[in-house]
């Protein structure tokens, strides 16, 4: 046996928490063991958060999950690994520092990028750890010996690794697409990163008149900015309005270029006008529409959004257009309240109207997105993706909740190739140079004498910097600025922590990992992209379940969000309820749904829950003086009904508990915990049992059942509460160095007892009905009274509560039990049982006149709210246009109201009232 701890009379989680995750990091319980061949592995490799995150809500319910599902696995003896670890995060991570620099008056291009990120390394170091360590707080059970981080150098140079590899196997291409272009950040954003919502805006229509003085067209656009860069205008070729208008020229206004009429089956006929101007630059629909016709594509707004009318300037021959000059180098919405009063002046604004539209911006700083044409990499994904839409098909991967399979397969049959630069200092710099002498038109020398890449052309890719072009043996050659995508580092996130590209003991031990557990929101971004590259780079699958959690929501059922005040600190509710309390009141609303609301009331109830366990548990270490070692649990036939019903509700509870983590149910698991423990036995089978243990007689077997009991539902709660169930379990005697290394209960079917349940629960239920009897006429709990009767009307039923004569009246406070009904002038009251009566006598124990009184108002209560719900059932329109379920209940309500109008008239009258 280990040694015993005390506790004190109140749970202090503070205290406990700290203590007891120091026990089990020196124990080294949390590690795993890469040279195990004998028990079956567990392996999750956790989300990695940002270096720029602090714990939030969603990260507590996640986390949560994890360590809920590490413990279990832990204590069914599986060698179990969980790898932390965080993401450098990009853009993020940029924007944090830049922030800093501006607060310090200066910013990232007066650095420099060299300097600029070493000192972004310094916020690494001093910060970028923040979050793990907000994970053990809350208890996280994870193996820190293996914590990774996405810019580390051996992970650095797997993500390199990828890159060259999907080069060499024609899957990257340079290209010109518009893309979603970040103003603030100054970096492209990938689709799956834009935040739309619907806003509203203003929907302007401009003419813009033929060439020949023939006339017009009207065009509807909510940019009207844009304009400068429109070249064309497209029609469809149905429709019959611009019949034989085809190839005509216009005029396009402010700017004077001549642009053509065009067919194409983009524009909706139905949509206004049916007139759509075509700017390729800036619009992505347009850029596919100019591809098809073979239409210029000229930028016309910057990559600050602000408009640049230089090079159309010079297109046009027109360097001193008074427009252009007027609008040139404004901010796009300053630009916008130009253009539009020139057009009005100019007789070009046909009308405005009030419009909502479709409004994109960065998922990041939350700036308005701008469509921009822009040279980038990118990858091909239609071959990458079969695969993994195949493994999905073959339920080699399976979702939970099922509903997010057909989710995936949509966006993974319909996959885009995928933007993978970023203009950006801080990641994995993209492996390419470029030669000066091969293309010197390809480049230019800035003011500050620094080189920029204007084009990009037969890159050289390669891990280490050439010394030489392969072409024309230059050595002037110069690197892609830009750095990768985010997600594309973290796609390879199973695979390189456990160290690929090598073949290292973990990578064969525990690869596949066993679970990945997210949000909905990453489905794409992550989760989609790990399955693609796991099955790419090591032909195996990065993970067999992908569960997908619910969204939290605040109490009003919105997200949560620090910036709007409507979020919740979990570092709060952990430092003023415990992190067992957190975990609780997370994981028990935790199942298949899609969201849930959180309320902090739900952690003071999970307070109140830990409270409850501590109180319970130092009463029977108040009981067990003498007792060193557990004592072996007697036979089933040496003990009364009263242990057999609650050991057999133990083996139902971990049928349950055992189900509902298998199932990713934990919401199941915690309500038949809470159940179990609070109300069976905390309430009925704690205080059944009290005067037992002051009866040498039976205290041995009581101590014996209560100590297996508290045992075995220490071990069950304690995935969900990790703290406070090791703190007990150690007070008490046991057998083995810690709870989260002791065996997971598994149902014995020898302790199951069906008739024994049956039994004590008619017990119970007769308990329960006087309880009720003296709360409805306002017996104080604990007061005693002289007698109840109980009335049984088959004798199967009194030879199963006679037995338990002393139990009932104990627990329903009152001196005996007389078996048969009171005499027939005994003012009583009774509810009715299954084959019995239970009858309290209440002249002398009550003032008989104020209970008449009370029931003439209830009665008169209850027939005032069943005469206006007739009232509603007998109205035709109700019956009629409430849904069938509304009628239903109304009736339901109707019933009850009837029954208990009867029972207080019967009352009433039994009374003599």
């Amino acid at each position: 046996m280990s040694e015993r701890m005390e506790i004190p009379k109140v749970y202090d989680p503070q205290q406990v928490e700290e203590r007891q995750y120091q026990r089990w990091l020196e124990g080294g319980y949390f590690q795993g063991d890469v040279s195990d061949k004998v028990h079956a592995r567990y392996c999750i490799t956790i989300p990695p958060p940002n270096i720029t995150g602090s714990l939030h809500l969603g990260h507590a319910l996640n986390h949560s999950i994890h360590d809920a599902l590490l413990r279990w696995h832990r204590m069914r003896g599986d060698n179990t690994l969980c790898v932390p670890g965080t993401d450098h995060a990009g853009i993020a991570t940029q924007n944090v520092v830049d922030r800093e620099l501006r607060k310090e008056g200066t910013s990232r291009w007066e650095l420099g990028r060299e300097k600029f990120v070493e000192r972004v390394w310094q916020w690494r170091e001093q910060y970028g750890e923040t979050i793990l360590k907000q994970f053990r707080k809350l208890g996280c059970s994870y193996d820190w010996r293996y914590t990774r981080f996405t810019l580390d150098p051996d992970y650095a140079g797997a993500v390199l690794d990828v890159f060259i590899q999907w080069w060499q196997d024609g899957h990257l291409y340079i290209g010109e697409r518009v893309i979603n272009w970040c103003p603030q950040c100054r970096t492209a954003i990938s689709d799956i990163e834009v935040d739309t919502n619907e806003e509203n805006a203003k929907l302007y229509h401009l003419r813009y008149p033929f060439e020949d003085g023939s006339g017009y067209v009207v065009v509807a656009t909510t940019r009207p900015e844009t304009m400068l860069g429109d070249v064309a205008v497209a029609v469809n070729p149905k429709d019959s309005r611009y019949e034989g208008m085809h190839g005509k020229q216009l005029r396009l206004p402010l700017v004077g270029r001549l642009i053509p009429l065009i067919s194409d089956p983009y524009p909706d006929p139905e949509f206004g006008t049916g007139a759509v101007k075509i700017t390729p630059a800036h619009d992505a629909n347009d850029y596919e529409v100019g591809a098809r016709h073979k239409l210029p594509r000229p930028v016309v707004i910057n990559e600050d959004a602000t408009i640049n009318t230089e090079r159309l300037r010079e297109e046009l021959k027109d360097p001193n257009n008074p427009y252009l000059l007027k609008y040139h180098d404004k901010d796009r919405y300053e630009a916008r309240k130009l253009v539009l009063a020139d057009l009005e002046e100019g007789g070009f604004l046909e009308r405005v109207e009030d419009y909502t539209v479709p409004l994109s911006k960065c998922d990041r700083c939350k700036t308005v997105l701008e469509p921009l044409l822009s040279e980038q990499w990118f990858c091909r994904m239609k071959q990458i993706a079969e695969p993994a839409i195949r493994v999905v098909k073959e339920e080699k991967i399976r979702f939970v909740p099922d509903r997010y399979e057909e989710i995936y397969m949509q966006w993974m049959e319909n996959i885009r190739d995928w933007c993978v630069s970023r203009q950006l200092w801080w990641g994995h710099q993209i492996p390419a140079w470029y030669c000066m002498d091969c293309h010197p038109d390809h480049f230019e020398t800035m003011p500050d004498g620094s080189t920029r890449i204007k084009k990009r052309a037969n890159p050289v890719v390669q891990k280490d910097a050439p010394g030489e072009c392969p072409r024309c043996r230059s050595q002037r050659l110069i690197r892609d600025p830009d750095v990768l995508d985010t997600w594309f580092s973290s796609a390879i996130w199973p695979q390189t922590v456990l160290g690929w590209p090598k073949s290292t003991d973990e990578l064969r031990q525990f690869y596949p990992t066993n679970v990945l557990m997210t949000a909905q929101e990453i489905l794409f971004l992550w989760v989609a992209r790990m399955i693609m590259t796991g099955l790419y780079f090591v032909n195996e699958i990065p993970f067999r379940d992908v569960y997908i959690h619910a969204t939290v929501l605040n109490k009003e059922g919105k997200r949560m969000s620090k910036s709007l005040g409507t979020g919740i600190d979990p570092l709060e509710m952990i430092d003023q309820y415990g992190a067992d309390a957190l975990r609780w009141s997370l994981l028990q609303q935790s199942g298949l749904q899609q969201s849930f609301r959180f309320y902090e009331e739900r952690v003071v109830t999970a307070r109140n829950f830990a409270n409850k366990i501590w109180n319970a548990s130092r009463f029977l270490l108040m009981n067990l003086e003498g007792v060193e070692t557990p004592p072996a649990l007697p036979d089933s036939s040496k003990l009364n009904a009263m242990d057999r019903w609650i050991l057999s509700r133990l083996q139902g509870v971990i049928q349950t508990v055992s189900e509902s983590l298998e199932g990713y149910r934990f919401d199941e698991g915690a309500n038949a915990l809470y159940e179990f423990i609070w109300n069976e036995v905390c309430d009925w089978y704690i205080e059944a049992v009290k005067p037992r243990l002051q009866d040498p007689d039976q205290q041995t077997t009581t101590r014996a059942v209560l100590l297996y009991l508290f045992d075995q539902w220490l071990r069950l709660l304690h995935p969900y509460m990790p703290h406070i169930t090791e703190e007990i379990w150690s007070a008490l005697p046991h057998e083995g160095e810690s709870l989260c290394i002791a065996d997971f209960p598994q149902a014995k079917a020898s302790l199951m007892d069906t008739a024994a349940e049956a039994e004590i629960g008619r017990v119970f239920e007769a308990i329960r009905s006087i309880r009720n009897l003296r709360a409805e006429v306002k017996i104080t709990p604990g007061a005693s009274v002289k007698e109840i009767y109980i009335n049984a009307t088959e004798p199967r039923i009194e030879a199963q509560l006679k037995p338990h004569a002393a139990l009932i009246a104990a627990l329903s406070w009152c001196e005996t039990v007389v078996w048969g009904a009171p005499p027939a002038e005994s003012k009583a009251i009774t509810n009715a049982l299954e084959g019995a009566q239970v009858l309290l006598p209440i002249e002398g124990v009550i003032d008989l006149d104020k209970e008449l009184e009370r029931l003439r108002r209830e009665i008169g209560k209850t027939e005032e709210e069943a005469r206006k719900l007739q009232s509603r059932l007998r109205n035709p329109q109700f019956l009629e246009r409430a849904n069938p379920e509304v009628v239903q209940e109304a009736r339901d309500q109707e019933r009850v109201l009837l029954e208990r109008h009867a029972q207080l008239t019967d009352r009433l009258k039994h009374l003599g009232g």
